[in-house]
């Protein structure tokens, strides 16, 4: 039994946040067409943009369409199923044998369709077949051509306003998304979020530890390094963040949503809790597997509850110590300043005496 087949059928509908002619200039490209038969595509009629394609295929062309802003679906491709070639497990019985005989001596007009004996001219429209033939040849053979040249092959097919761009999209397409930390482009899972922070952290911990080095040998120095290690960090933090957003296949701009009180917080753990998407989407295709080093990273942030648990259990007794001290401290004061002022109100009387 032969592989279903499908095809990438296009209605002119744009992928959420694209613009029109973002969108255009994109299948133009892809296509390697002209603007004029890209307008073509977005009359609002469903058109099949690549037919006959297996599912690994198929789902590339839809990723890579999808990518370019177009809302393309697959479907099967009933018509690339049908075939004349005669089956083994066809044998035409011999009454279905003796119709076809007699069908054959019966015709349909090619202008109107009409179905009649054989004869020269049509009875329902009034044409000469023979010579409507023969204008209909010379026509197609005097209508321009278009050459697309891909890899396996090179087709010639005839121009016309209505068919759609054949050039191949799909092949150049990656299996897996290549790695940017420093950028807004790309995709990274869950793992790679939390590994990438934890490194963020540790980066951020030994940048302010120069920060205050520089605070020892200036105070104007120090804080100029401050200020541009706290805008590094959070442009890092920022690009990582829409790299994980494009995993899920949600715009970056919803990364804003972290800055709303309440909101933001609950937004955070959404992050870290929804999968990305296995396949290609519209950011591109899926990042790698995760590295034992991804993993081990990852796995870090639960010693993180640990580790601030230990310095609290530290850092709050020895405070209140110190806030006890220093009360005590500063009653001590209170007392001998009292002590001070009633030995100089008693003083004159003694020297009265």
């Amino acid at each position: 039994m032969s592989q279903a087949r499908f095809k990438i059928v296009f209605s002119g509908e744009l992928m959420p946040a694209a613009q029109l002619d973002e969108v255009k200039a994109n299948l133009a490209r892809l296509f390697k067409s002209d603007s004029a038969k890209i307008e073509s595509l977005f009359s609002g009629t469903p058109v099949a943009l690549k037919r006959d394609l297996g599912e690994d295929e198929a789902e590339k062309y839809l990723a890579a369409l999808q990518r370019a802003g177009a809302k393309v679906n697959k479907e099967a491709d009933l018509g690339a199923s049908l075939s004349l070639v005669e089956t083994e497990d066809h044998n035409p019985p011999a009454a279905a044998t003796a119709t076809a005989t007699a069908d054959s001596n019966r015709m349909s007009c090619p202008k109107c369709g009409h179905e009649q004996d054989k004869a020269a001219e049509c009875t329902a429209c009034g044409i000469i077949i023979d010579k409507y033939l023969a204008r209909q040849a010379e026509l197609a053979a005097s209508a321009p051509t278009i050459t697309v040249t891909s890899a396996a092959s090179d087709v010639t097919a005839p121009a016309t306003p209505y068919a759609p761009p054949t050039a191949n999209v799909a092949e150049a397409l990656p299996d897996y998304a290549d790695l940017r930390p420093f950028g807004v482009e790309g995709r990274i899972g869950r793992l790679r979020y939390l590994a990438w922070s934890i490194s963020l952290m540790a980066a951020a911990m030994a940048v302010f530890g120069v920060v205050a080095i520089g605070f020892q040998m200036s105070e104007v120095f120090g804080a100029i390094l401050g200020v541009l290690a706290l805008v590094a960090m959070a442009v890092v933090s920022v690009q990582i963040g829409v790299q994980r957003l494009h995993d899920i296949g949600w715009s970056g701009w919803l990364l804003l949503v972290n800055l709303v009180p309440v909101v933001g917080s609950v937004f955070s753990i959404i992050m870290l809790v929804v999968p990305g998407s296995t396949a290609a989407n519209r950011f591109g295709p899926p990042p790698p597997p995760n590295s034992t080093a991804v993993k081990v990273l990852s796995a870090l942030w639960l010693l993180v509850p640990v580790v601030f648990g230990i310095l609290a259990a530290i850092a709050i007794p020895a405070y209140q110590d110190y806030t006890e001290r220093a009360q005590s401290a500063l009653e001590s004061s209170y007392d001998e300043a009292d002590s001070a002022e009633a030995a100089e109100a008693y003083a004159p009387l003694s020297e009265d005496e």
